[in-house]
């Protein structure tokens, strides 16, 4: 039987991979080339995913627990990132030199696997609305979304 942290942590990945699927939706089908920001975001997304879905397998109440400390820790390094490319970087001319940008080409992953983390836009550019609302926000959204979900993962007491 599965429990409740469990069935959190899948629902999680879910939300996870499916922004990651919807961004390349967004960037294949719609043109809308992504950012450093945008592929960091991709990345901390697929993280929690991966994170959640180890979690949510049925490990016992101590790696259900830690996956979803981790999970919540990673959304809010995601919160922190589409904050700063809301707030500043979309008003920057160039996101080169920025840390997304060196850390994307620095770990190899812009080079390695393009169609996925490849950097196209600046991050001017990469500021558009989607019904009004700037993509960077519904992302912040959605990571507000999932360390608020994570949360009773982590400090469940009793059975995880």
């Amino acid at each position: 039987m599965t429990s409740r942290s469990e069935r959190l942590l899948r629902l999680i990945a879910l939300f996870s991979f499916g922004a990651v699927g919807i961004a390349l939706v967004s960037q294949h089908v719609f043109d809308m080339p992504p950012c450093a920001w945008c592929v960091l975001q991709r990345l901390i997304y697929l993280v929690i995913g991966v994170v959640a879905l180890v979690g949510g397998i049925g490990g016992g109440r101590a790696l259900t627990r830690i996956c979803g400390f981790l999970a919540a820790l990673l959304s809010l390094s995601g919160i922190v990132a589409a904050w700063y490319q809301y707030s500043v970087a979309a008003n920057m001319l160039s996101c080169d030199q920025t840390f997304a940008d060196r850390f994307m080409t620095g770990i190899g992953l812009e080079s390695a696997i393009p169609s996925l983390f490849g950097i196209y836009a600046t991050c001017m550019d990469a500021k558009v609305p989607v019904l009004g609302v700037e993509y960077a926000l519904w992302s912040l959204a959605l990571f507000v979304i999932l360390f608020f979900m994570a949360l009773p993962v982590a400090f469940r007491r009793g059975r995880a």
